[in-house]
């Protein structure tokens, strides 16, 4: 998660998505508490009525998956920024900010 902390200044806000994705994987006992870490040091951020409508339109206006759909709306919603290593997923999404943290410079020593 070092990558994390080096590109977010703040506490991480997620979408519920995100942390049932994140969570859900059979992993090392050392990578699932890494990233439960993660997760209970994030700030949730569930689904309510303008994150349901707009993940609606996001569907419509083009073929995504429902979860992918609802994190980008979450993120759009929320006047966040979406990272992810998966910026095709999500591209085209009007109005909806993307970093991809794999894209950024390495950091000098």
């Amino acid at each position: 998660m070092e990558i994390m902390h080096s590109i977010i200044d703040d506490i991480p806000k997620i979408s519920v998505i995100t942390k049932i994705e994140v969570l859900r994987f059979n992993t090392t006992p050392e990578s699932y508490r890494i990233l439960q870490d993660f997760v209970s040091e994030s700030i949730i951020l569930d689904l309510n009525g303008i994150v349901v409508d707009n993940t609606i339109s996001i569907c419509k206006s083009r073929k995504i998956k429902l979860p992918d759909a609802i994190i980008a709306a979450t993120a759009f919603v929320n006047d966040i920024t979406l990272i992810t290593r998966n910026i095709s997923d999500f591209k085209g999404i009007n109005g909806l900010k993307l970093l991809n943290p794999w894209d950024l410079p390495a950091k000098q020593a």
